[in-house]
């Protein structure tokens, strides 16, 4: 029994990193793809911001939709939906055609995760969820940093189309592990289970869901221009800028299990460290970030930081809805979509207007914001309780 729950659990993270591959892979292939749809600049990034859009508009309401269904069916046919999508980018040269297949798994991505990481929970005692979910988010921090630049190599070195079918096969493999190590999960009714909406109500999670929005803001904020950063303050080339992004994305791997270990025994405490250290380790990216040797160094800790925040803010968030899991899980993608997004303008603000090594200060901003939302929700916990 151990041993199937530990196969699931890497088939969800599998599946994971696939999904947040097809989502992000296309930032780093805009080039190829305005040569094989032939369109402007402006119109292929529109590939990347619709798909952030449609996640973040629609996810709660999607996953509300789908709560009635057997959550292991769900899940095959969101995953045929990614595989599917792929092999379009893989082959069309029409620009609606692939915008359209940006479209619908924006719809499902949400639910996805919402549904995937409720799964992880319930598959080990109560006491060991957060390890469990740690496990899904590990597939999210490998995604994140390796699934770009693993398909921007594959393009380089192969084509454009070898790169969509990369991710394809991911997904494709991850439907077989579904199909074989998650049982069957049907839903306790199978009607909309609007009754999930009243956790709408408690103040104490829409101060969590304000947390969640502003940490991805902080992690992003940088995140998003850390290559140009790299290269612009550091001087790496882009060679080693490639290595230093396997470096944080084996950190932030790492990072993802030392922070659940902690959340576990020292919940709290564990949150309101977490930005903390962030602002700290900003800080020392704003002084040190033109020393290599220092960068170098920094990574280590800027990659288990930044991928730990996931865990993080869901464990917070989750807290306050603890009766309506895969809904919070879906708000959860969804307003951290909404961070990535105010991050990345707002970094690209930074940039523009005061220059590339500026961008740390508005993830020191952010990070600070994101301590003072958690510090309320927990005086405003601490007052209701007494």
């Amino acid at each position: 029994m151990q041993n199937k729950n530990s196969l699931m659990l890497l088939t969800l993270s599998i599946a994971v990193f696939g999904v947040i591959t097809t989502e992000i892979a296309v930032i780093g292939l805009l080039p190829q793809l305005e040569a094989q749809l032939h369109v402007t600049p402006t119109q292929v990034g529109f590939l990347v911001g619709i798909y952030a859009i449609v996640v973040a508009v629609t996810g709660p309401f999607i996953t509300l939709l789908l709560s009635g269904y057997n959550k292991k069916y769900v899940l095959l046919t969101i995953l045929l939906i990614f595989v599917v999508s792929n092999l379009i980018y893989a082959t069309t040269d029409i620009f609606n055609l692939m915008l359209l297949f940006r479209v619908l798994p924006g719809l499902v991505h949400a639910v996805f995760f919402a549904v995937a990481l409720v799964i992880a929970a319930n598959s080990v005692p109560k006491e060991k969820s957060t390890g469990a979910t740690a496990i899904v988010f590990a597939g999210v921090a490998v995604g994140m940093v390796l699934g770009m630049p693993m398909s921007s190599f594959i393009a380089e070195y192969l084509s454009l189309s070898a790169a969509f079918y990369f991710s394809a096969v991911i997904c494709s493999l991850a439907f077989v592990g579904i199909l074989w190590f998650v049982p069957s999960l049907p839903a306790t009714n199978n009607r909309i289970n609007i009754e999930q909406l009243n956790v709408l109500r408690k103040g104490e999670l829409w101060l969590a869901i304000v947390t969640v929005t502003l940490i991805f803001s902080a992690m992003f904020s940088s995140f998003s221009y850390i290559a140009d950063y790299l290269a612009k303050i550091t001087q790496f080339d882009h060679d080693l800028i490639s290595i230093i992004l396997i470096l944080f994305g084996v950190c932030g791997f790492i990072g993802n299990f030392i922070f659940s270990g902690f959340l576990q025994k020292y919940l709290v405490i564990t949150t309101y460290a977490y930005p903390i250290l962030l602002i700290l380790l900003y800080l020392q990216v704003w002084y040190w970030g033109f020393s290599p040797i220092a960068m170098c160094m920094q990574t280590i800790f800027w990659g288990g930081l930044h991928s730990a925040g996931l865990v993080v803010s869901q464990t917070w968030l989750m807290q306050e809805a603890s009766e309506a899991p895969e809904f919070a899980n879906s708000l959860y993608i969804s307003f951290s979509n909404l961070g990535i997004t105010i991050g990345s303008i707002t970094g690209g603000w930074f940039l523009s207007q005061f220059g590339v090594d500026t961008i740390v200060l508005s993830s020191i901003l952010f990070a600070l914001m994101g301590f003072i939302s958690i510090y309320i929700k927990g005086h405003v916990k601490n007052h209701c309780g007494n």
